[in-house]
């Protein structure tokens, strides 16, 4: 009876010490997702910048703001885009579709376009977009009817050669006015 009584008590210092081990555990989890989220919500937004117009003056103070820009890593990409096209018919060019590969860019880039239900067949397919220039004037490759499209807007990052590096994937809405 006695053996029996030792192993039991055996068991159960086990089990208490797996439940206290658990337990830690669970409480390092908790106050890691605690500090991951203080971080996050502490934080400062980024302040808007705007372009500025680099002259004889200013060249030197523009070439040191540039060294110390973010670096995008090649491969990846920073969209800047609107997101609703709207066409006054199905043929005529977009009064506001815009795409800009910013200069904080890495790589060239071209991306079409895909209804969201034929991701087979683009209408559209736009030209190189080197660092630094953007975009606009949009015309559709296929003609649309009048109304609301779900897109998809498929980037292809290039090197030099116009090999594809990465893609990206950004839904747009097409607005054909009629």
């Amino acid at each position: 009876m006695s053996t029996a009584n030792s192993n039991q008590a055996r068991k159960k210092g086990k089990e208490g010490k797996r439940k206290t081990v658990g337990t830690i555990i669970l409480v390092v989890i908790i106050l890691v997702l605690a500090g991951v989220i203080a971080f996050l919500l502490l934080r400062k937004p980024e302040e808007e910048r705007r372009n500025v117009v680099v002259t004889p003056d200013n060249v030197e103070e523009m070439i040191a703001q540039m060294e110390d820009e973010e670096f995008v890593e090649p491969g990846y990409y920073t969209v800047t885009m609107s997101y609703d096209w709207h066409f006054a018919a199905g043929d005529a060019v977009s009064s506001d579709a815009y795409v800009e590969n910013v200069t904080g860019n890495t790589n060239a880039v071209y991306f079409d376009l895909f209804l969201t239900s034929d991701e087979e067949n683009a209408i559209y397919k736009s030209p190189v977009i080197p660092v630094g220039s953007s975009l606009r004037d949009i015309a559709l490759d296929t003609e649309l009817d009048v109304g609301t499209y779900d897109c998809v807007v498929v980037y292809h990052l290039v090197d030099d050669e116009q090999n594809t590096i990465s893609t990206l994937r950004v839904t747009v809405t097409l607005i054909i006015e009629g």
